[in-house]
């Protein structure tokens, strides 16, 4: 049960909605009783029938239709809010990715700081009871203190990616700061699950596996990962929209949360699961350690428990298991559509 509420039929806006957690977190508002307005501006390198299929299963079933918005677009933010007028906003469209960020910055800067600058713009304007939006584990950089806690240094990013996502703090710090405006940032750690992104270690190692191809591994195996299945991060995501920070003290509105499953796993370790769970093993090529990877990942939960009274806690072979059934559902309705 979610220990979590909100006035009824409240006017709730769900960006990158058609996205892995955005789909998830849209349909649960919807099942809460809020009113779901979504949207997603359906580009990007993630497969677009997976955008259409999470559309399709997660959202309509709930009446909620994702529109087709460009947030990079300050006129079409606008406008959106400006119809939506939403009590509550989930910002969770962004361009994910480590590596691809090193091949591609431009797609981060539109769609992670022009897009996050207009749609913190829209807010001043609406002032919402909260935002919430998505932050990064990539923003405690190479750091190996361990487990990360949210006020450790976190000025040193290793990507563009990571850069990225630390601007967006500083710029939500700061329209707190100006404006009155309720926002927490929630830093996820390796979300895995159904519906995910294919682009993703866990999933393109499980589609490889399963047809006998070889899976690229850097680093040796050794780096750790604190591997956080996706209906964990959903509830800490309502649970946080639910209770916006206050100004006491002087201090802005705003807060930042760590939301992982406080338990990092080696990605060798990590294969081992997969490979009992799916029934194959892994034909494995090590690579050297990549450009903007860091050794590990481990969130301190802390201050997310003391704030909700929750944390993620789902075992990994639990959320693997769920995972392999949709996977194999999925793969199997992608031979015959």
């Amino acid at each position: 049960m979610t220990a979590a509420h909100f006035p009824t039929n409240a006017p709730v806006l769900v960006t990158g909605a058609a996205g892995f957690i955005g789909s998830s977190v849209a349909s649960r508002l919807a099942r809460m009783g809020l009113d779901v307005a979504a949207c997603d501006n359906f580009t990007g390198p993630s497969a677009l029938d997976l955008k259409h299929g999470r559309v399709k299963a997660l959202l309509a079933p709930h009446g909620i239709r994702c529109e087709a918005v460009e947030l990079a677009d300050a006129l079409q933010v606008g406008r959106l809010f400006e119809r939506v007028r939403p009590a509550y906003v989930v910002h969770l469209a962004a361009q994910a990715g480590v590596r691809y960020s090193i091949e591609n910055p431009h797609a981060y800067v539109q769609s992670n700081l022009v897009a996050f600058a207009n749609v913190l713009e829209a807010c001043r304007h609406c002032m919402p009871l909260h935002l919430v939006y998505a932050s990064s584990s990539s923003v405690y950089g190479a750091s190996q203190d361990v487990p990360f806690k949210e006020d450790d240094r976190t000025d040193a990013p290793v990507s563009f990616y990571a850069a990225t996502k630390k601007a967006n703090e500083e710029l939500a710090h700061s329209y707190s700061h100006l404006f009155g405006l309720a926002a927490t940032g929630l830093r996820f750690f390796t979300v895995y699950g159904p519906w995910g992104r294919p682009d993703m270690a866990y999933f393109s190692f499980a589609q490889r596996m399963l047809k006998g191809e070889t899976i690229p591994v850097f680093a040796q195996g050794a780096l750790e990962r604190d591997f956080t299945y996706v209906d964990d991060i959903v509830e800490g995501v309502v649970r946080v929209l639910a209770k916006p920070p206050d100004a006491s003290g002087g201090a802005a509105p705003h807060l930042v949360f760590n939301i992982g499953n406080h338990r990092p796993v080696r990605v060798l370790d990590f294969i081992a699961a997969l490979e009992d769970v799916l029934g194959v093993r892994a034909r494995i090529a090590f690579l050297p350690m990549q450009p903007g990877d860091v050794p590990v990942t481990y969130a301190d939960t802390g201050k997310l428990r003391e704030w909700v009274g929750f944390a993620p806690a789902t075992p990994l072979q639990d959320g693997l298991r769920r995972f392999r059934e949709w996977l194999v559902a999925w793969l199997a309705h992608d031979k015959t559509s």
